[in-house]
């Protein structure tokens, strides 16, 4: 097929990602991957990356059908939310920093305690288990049964077995044999990262595979060769000085792919806005996320959302609640609102749309 344009790969990028609404365990395995963040501005990322993608959804659907569904809460290229089949390639995890024989210990005390109670609140753990306080992440203190449950998650040994209060709660992982082909697996993780994120830059695509050292550490030393596989099988192009991939039997060039006038506030993890690069290649200006910026130093404000309108983001909206009202507060790139007369109507369409999600 001839190469596409930079204009058809935006295009395909759009119509590719914004399905066909669908239903909750459908949108999820279409996307194969769904970043979580724990920001509520006016709600978290995953929420608002499925309600342009699951028909009638809610904030907090996910958290609520979660226990319901084939699908587990784990880190990938990023922590997030992803089928069952994709995150089993990944276990039994062999992380690079390793556990002492007293570490092992605890750890299969406390996995005792889970199986005997099924599924445990963090406070159960601390009560039964006073390890005391330690560093945590972010420089602060915290519980050690708290971290030890977060190990042994990343460890395989536990598995997020739902919420209870925005809080994660624990049950015991199955075990599971590691798969027979590392090989095989990579490829399959590589294929996911793809179809989530295409048509993407390869250098895009290359930071990626190497963000497959949180999801599967064993075989960090298969990213390399994983990567050739990928850039010698995948479809691409050269476009503009930039080598782009997307998943195999799909034609980006298609006229089949068409946008709508549908106008969409983003979350700032959206598979649409996620790869900054290609963000700045496919609509000419650099959008950062602020949430962790100094207020003073922010451009466009504590969690812009994108604003996608007609196959262009042209500028962002910040929302909140304020006195049980959505409050929404936009800014554009050409720093004054379009004059064309369908923007109003579809602005203030997504406005109440929100508002439903939100249940207001």
């Amino acid at each position: 097929m001839p190469a596409p344009t930079l204009d058809q790969l935006r295009i395909y990028a759009i119509a590719r990602s914004l399905f066909r609404p669908t239903t909750l365990p459908r949108a999820i395995a279409r996307l194969g991957f769904l970043q979580a963040d724990p920001i509520r501005a006016p709600a978290r990322a995953q929420d608002l990356t499925l309600r342009h993608r699951v028909r009638d959804y809610r904030a907090g659907d996910l958290e609520r059908r979660y226990a319901r569904l084939a699908i587990e809460e784990d880190f990938f290229v990023n922590y997030g939310f992803l089928p069952r089949a994709t995150c089993a390639l990944m276990h039994p995890r062999s992380p690079r920093q390793r556990w002492s024989p007293a570490r092992w210990t605890q750890a299969q005390a406390v996995l005792e305690f889970v199986r005997g109670h099924g599924v445990v609140h963090p406070r159960q753990v601390v009560a039964a288990f006073d390890l005391g306080r330690t560093r945590n992440w972010f420089g602060g203190r915290s519980n050690a049964s708290t971290q030890l449950l977060d190990a042994m998650h990343y460890r395989g040994l536990l598995r997020i077995a739902g919420r209870s209060g925005g809080v994660r709660t624990y049950a015991a992982r199955e075990a599971h044999p590691a798969h027979p082909d590392p090989d095989a697996a990579m490829d399959a993780l590589v294929d996911v990262i793809v179809a989530k994120y295409a048509p993407l830059p390869e250098r895009s695509l290359a930071e990626l595979v190497r963000q497959l050292r949180h999801g599967a550490p064993q075989w960090d030393g298969r990213r390399k060769d994983a990567l050739a596989r990928a850039r010698s099988r995948l479809p691409h192009a050269d476009i503009d000085g930039a080598r782009w991939v997307w998943p195999a039997g799909e034609d980006p060039g298609s006229a089949r792919h068409r946008l709508d006038d549908e106008l969409r506030l983003l979350a700032p993890f959206d598979p649409i806005v996620w790869d900054r690069r290609r963000f700045e290649c496919f609509w000419g200006w650099a959008y950062r996320f602020e949430a962790y910026t100094p207020a003073a130093r922010r451009v466009r404000g504590y969690y812009a959302l994108p604003m996608l309108w007609r196959g262009r983001v042209i500028g962002w909206a910040n929302a909140a609640v304020r006195d049980g009202r959505l409050v929404v507060a936009p800014g554009y790139v050409a720093q004054k609102r379009p004059r064309d007369a369908g923007f109003g109507r579809a602005l203030q369409d997504e406005q109440q749309r929100l508002a439903r999600f939100l249940g207001l």
